[in-house]
């Protein structure tokens, strides 16, 4: 009978440390390259509330020196690579939303960046207007056409209209405001020919459209174009608002008190104030997005009190408040008001 052996095998110290940092390499190799490959989401991330006294110059004005300040917040918007977007919760203070929820339909990133400049671009005009309105003095406005904020996919506006260009005219018949627009486009009939005057670049186009069913068995023709209103606001004196870049309407709010606290009015009472929302001609404050992080932003710079739209963006801010005070606001009078009954408690 033959004679069996077992041979036992011990797994060196060095063979075991040689095994694990095999591992880790492996492990390190994988995350660089997920960090390295883009994803298709986007990834909204906290940044710090800035005072917004730098950007805006005041004809005439001054920057108030009472230990306070008007603060507004933003939202760093990057496209995620693979590694966020499996493992969301990586970067502190992120969400991660689809590109539909970012771009508008019908638009690409660098369209979409054009139409939040555009946005940004007004919003201070408007906040301008509002607060200067505040102060007594006389602001007039001018309707340009209607402009176009998004495209249908798929529509016959897709590749011969885009997001900025402002109507002027349908078919020859001036079109000065939105509700001009629609009365010229209410009740065609599938297959009409539309010729819309549009400027781009400070140019003026004609392109012309041929209308198709909004919606299988639909009887109303469209050209799939979502619109608002493009107007001129005309200051008596001059304000000037550098948003470095930032795009969106959100800043609306805090550039509108921070151009009354130069003028002279003390709007913020020695405190830190920061405040998002967009803001409209007749004053009402608008919901915006990414609060979130904007409330994370606001408690990082260390405020005193954040002022949100009210409904929806102040329920979600104080999700996030930590111990920051949180006001909701539906109008800039509204503001002023919360801020001097602020001040005295």
């Amino acid at each position: 009978m033959g004679r069996s052996f077992r041979i036992a095998r011990f797994v060196t110290p060095r063979a075991l440390l040689a095994g694990v940092l095999m591992l880790v390499i492996a492990a390190l190799g994988t995350i660089f390259v997920l960090y390295l490959i883009p994803s298709n989401d986007y990834i909204f991330l906290p940044d710090s509330a800035h005072p917004v006294a730098p950007l805006v110059k005041v004809q005439g004005g001054h920057n108030a020196a009472n230990g306070g300040g008007i603060y507004f917040v933003d939202v760093l918007v990057e496209q995620a690579n693979m590694l966020e977007q499996l493992f969301p919760g990586i970067e502190s203070g992120s969400s991660l939303y689809p590109p539909a929820a970012v771009i508008a339909p019908g638009t690409d990133s660098a369209q979409q960046e054009s139409v939040e400049l555009s946005e940004m671009a007004s919003s201070q005009q408007i906040a301008a207007a509002v607060a200067l309105r505040a102060d007594g003095r006389k602001v007039t406005v001018s309707d340009n056409g209607a402009l176009i904020e998004a495209i249908e996919p798929g529509f016959p506006a897709a590749n011969h209209l885009e997001p900025t260009d402002v109507i002027v005219a349908v078919n020859g018949t001036p079109t000065p405001t939105l509700k001009a627009l629609q009365t010229a486009m209410v009740g065609r009939s599938i297959g009409s020919h539309l010729t819309f005057t549009v400027l781009r670049d400070r140019t003026t186009r004609r392109i012309t459209l041929t209308t198709v069913p909004l919606r299988r068995g639909s009887h109303r023709g469209v050209v799939g174009i979502y619109l608002g209103q493009s107007e001129t606001v005309h200051l008596p004196i001059h304000v000037s608002i550098d948003a470095n870049g930032v795009g969106g309407p959100s800043a609306g709010l805090a550039f509108a008190l921070e151009v009354l606290q130069q003028l002279g009015r003390n709007v913020d009472h020695g405190l830190k104030i920061a405040a998002t929302g967009e803001i409209y001609l007749d004053g009402q404050v608008g919901p915006i997005g990414g609060i979130e992080q904007k409330t994370i932003g606001a408690r990082a710079a260390g405020v005193d009190a954040f002022l949100v739209p009210a409904g929806q963006n102040a329920i979600d801010a104080r999700k996030y408040a930590d111990g920051l005070r949180i006001i909701p606001v539906e109008s800039f009078q509204q503001a002023l008001h919360a801020l001097a009954t602020l001040s005295q408690k």
